[in-house]
């Protein structure tokens, strides 16, 4: 068995088959039949989607003289806490327990004193509700808070049109390849997916002074878009036009 490189152009290569093996038949491990060229591409497609989930983390930290009075306190006021996200319309089950933790300050003007702190997850599954999740979580007590980090709920469906984008340009740099070497695309020999790329950084929104939150109405929270990027490898046979 014999085969001639005949180029390597970009991200495609093409391969000719030699006039070894059965007539007709495949040739190779690449599938090819007698004559025919093997051209591989590889491409990228892109889709944006509106995120349309909220993912925001809530919390409370306490101080007390001991270990059992900052706990005593802080379980009172995430309890506000979840009560206010409640009434709001989001679901305990759309809540998770993130960290709780009951330690002795070290230094300054509450030394040898004990602060206690309990922050959650929640998921908003409305994006236009976000801001007021968050004003209804630092209205109840909340002094903890980082978020929102907007999500898209189901990225397998929101892949698809980029799925879709990154065959046809594969599809169209084969063609491109073929016309130029005076060749035709003749059938797909093998599709490989590359992967999603990483999505990006989630947003950061800091609390703010808590007499500020509890007059101010509440924050804007902007959807945008999340663009997701997938790429894909496909051989190609090429024949003579």
């Amino acid at each position: 068995m014999h085969r001639t490189a005949i180029g390597l152009v970009s991200m495609a290569a093409l391969t000719l088959a030699g006039c070894g093996g059965p007539p007709g038949g495949p040739h190779g491990g690449a599938g090819l039949e007698r004559g025919e060229t093997l051209l591989q591409t590889s491409a990228t497609g892109q889709a944006e989607t509106k995120p349309d989930e909220a993912n925001i983390s809530v919390g409370v930290s306490s101080i007390g003289l001991t270990s059992e009075a900052a706990t005593a306190a802080n379980n009172q006021k995430i309890n506000g806490v979840v009560g206010a996200l409640k009434a709001l319309g989001v679901a305990e089950a759309d809540m998770q327990t993130q960290q709780l933790s009951v330690s002795r300050i070290g230094y300054g003007a509450n030394r040898n004193k004990f602060e206690a702190s309990n922050t959650i997850t929640i998921r908003v599954r409305d994006v236009s509700k976000a801001g007021a999740a968050i004003q209804a979580a630092t209205r109840a007590g909340a002094n903890i808070l980082s978020g929102p980090d907007l999500r898209v709920s189901d990225p397998e469906a929101a892949n698809k049109g980029a799925y879709a984008a990154a065959y046809k340009t594969a599809r169209a740099r084969a063609d491109a390849y073929a016309e130029a070497a005076g060749l035709k695309v003749v059938r797909v020999l093998v599709i490989r997916d590359g992967g999603v790329a990483a999505p990006p950084s989630p947003m950061l929104y800091e609390s703010a002074d808590m007499a500020v939150r509890q007059q101010a109405a509440p924050p804007p929270v902007f959807a945008g878009s999340d663009r997701s990027s997938v790429s894909v490898s496909v051989d190609f046979a090429l024949a003579p036009k």
